[in-house]
């Protein structure tokens, strides 16, 4: 299902630090993804925390992209593929790397929930005053 929800200003996409680090001098992101999926799983800061406990177990180190969604080339999808009562981003197509905006540490606490780090919370709370 799909709606017609505005898209927000950025979003973001979690992704080990390691993959990261291959791809960021490219210009083109998320290969494997689109293959495998179709488009690149995304969320707002809104929804973040129901998708954040699905990285608890990756010990490796993660970061976030926050992308802007204005510079996006691809098209961008709010969808519940999965009939949970929630819609995700999807982007429908390789991530051009000059929308990423900011790289961030994916901060966990001692039990592995995600921490907002000062960025995160930056963006939260841009999100709050658009509501």
């Amino acid at each position: 299902m799909q709606t017609s929800k505005p898209n927000p200003k950025i979003i973001l996409h979690a992704l080990l630090q390691s993959e990261w680090d291959s791809y960021k001098h490219k210009t083109l992101y998320g290969e494997h993804s689109v293959d495998k999926e179709g488009f690149i799983h995304c969320s707002d800061i809104h929804t973040f925390h129901r998708v954040a406990p699905n990285f608890k177990n990756i010990t490796e180190p993660m970061v976030l992209l926050c992308i802007d969604t204005t510079k996006l080339k691809p098209l961008v999808k709010w969808e519940d593929l999965y009939n949970e009562g929630e819609e995700y981003l999807h982007i429908y197509g390789m991530l051009n790397i000059d929308a990423v905006t900011d790289v961030l540490p994916f901060l966990r606490d001692e039990n592995s929930d995600l921490v907002l780090n000062f960025k995160l919370q930056q963006i939260l709370h841009e999100w709050i005053k658009q509501i």
